[in-house]
């Protein structure tokens, strides 16, 4: 088996598993915490463009679901995500508004969208993650009409976000087996090289690319950090495997290592990401 391909196996268990039950169960407070970033996106996206849009890596749904609303009920919001209990999620929460949005469960990088079947492609925070970059926003272009609108937020990189990476450094010394993180390979901090970003898009079909920092500030309830830091990232994923004694240890260490991120009952800290325009190349 080629190492592309265990790549993607691995990322479909993780999402398809623990991960994505994880956000499942944290959706209420990552919505919330990242609302800024799906008001942008949002607000990137108008009639003018079309009312055929995708929602990569769309999660529980949110972000499509708000395009939708704005957009109007003749416009059609397709999510797309590998996660079958985030699609699970985010087709109940469709069904209860009554949106007109579908949301499919696949990988992006491998899907068989129709060609040309959209007017713009959105993200926050989901295309970080593709085993072969290249490949997968080649397909999206394929299913992007010319001319079509490309938006996206991804991080930038860990040094410029020392709250996405407090968890890990504080537990090593308990969970000597964390995966560590390596430049350019799948993962949250996959694109904080701008112009290895600019050519993976310029690769494989798309132009006009516009690549700015942006940092924001996100919040969430100081009651949620011990959910938040239990459920998601490295230490989310390895606390499972420890005994009781270790993981009570290991949550003691970390919460405290959140402690200059706490003002009173809440929990600030600053994303730093990059937002990404570009437009579908009428020239293959």
């Amino acid at each position: 088996m080629s190492s592309a391909r265990r790549a993607d196996d691995d990322q479909a268990a993780r999402w398809k598993g623990p991960a994505g039950h994880a956000w499942v169960a944290g959706q209420a407070v990552l919505d919330e915490m990242f609302r800024p970033f799906e008001e942008m996106l949002v607000e990137a996206v108008s009639p003018l463009h079309g009312g055929r849009v995708l929602d990569v890596g769309c999660g529980t749904g949110g972000t499509t679901l708000a395009v939708a609303r704005k957009l109007g009920p003749e416009s059609r919001c397709v999510g797309v995500d590998i996660a079958e209990p985030v699609i699970t999620a985010a087709r109940a929460r469709a069904e209860r508004e009554g949106a007109p949005v579908s949301f499919v469960c696949d990988d992006a990088q491998e899907h068989a969208f129709r060609p040309g079947a959209f007017d713009a492609v959105i993200s926050r925070f989901g295309v970080m993650f593709f085993s072969d970059s290249v490949r997968a926003f080649a397909n999206l272009r394929r299913a992007s009409r010319d001319e079509a609108v490309l938006r996206f937020i991804v991080w930038r990189g860990p040094a410029d976000n020392p709250f996405m990476t407090t968890a890990e450094r504080a537990a090593a010394p308990l969970l000597p087996d964390l995966p560590a993180r390596r430049p350019d390979e799948p993962g949250q901090f996959a694109f904080a090289d701008p112009d290895r970003l600019r050519g993976i898009l310029t690769e494989s079909g798309w132009t006009g690319i516009d690549i700015r920092p942006v940092d924001v500030e996100c919040t969430f309830p100081e009651r949620e950090l011990v959910p938040y830091f239990t459920r998601l990232g490295p230490v989310g994923l390895a606390l499972p495997g420890t005994d009781e004694q270790t993981r009570a240890r290991v949550v003691e260490t970390v919460r405290a290592a959140f402690d200059p991120y706490v003002q009173g009952t809440e929990v600030r800290f600053t994303a730093s990401c990059w937002t990404v325009g570009a437009r579908a190349s009428a020239v293959r």
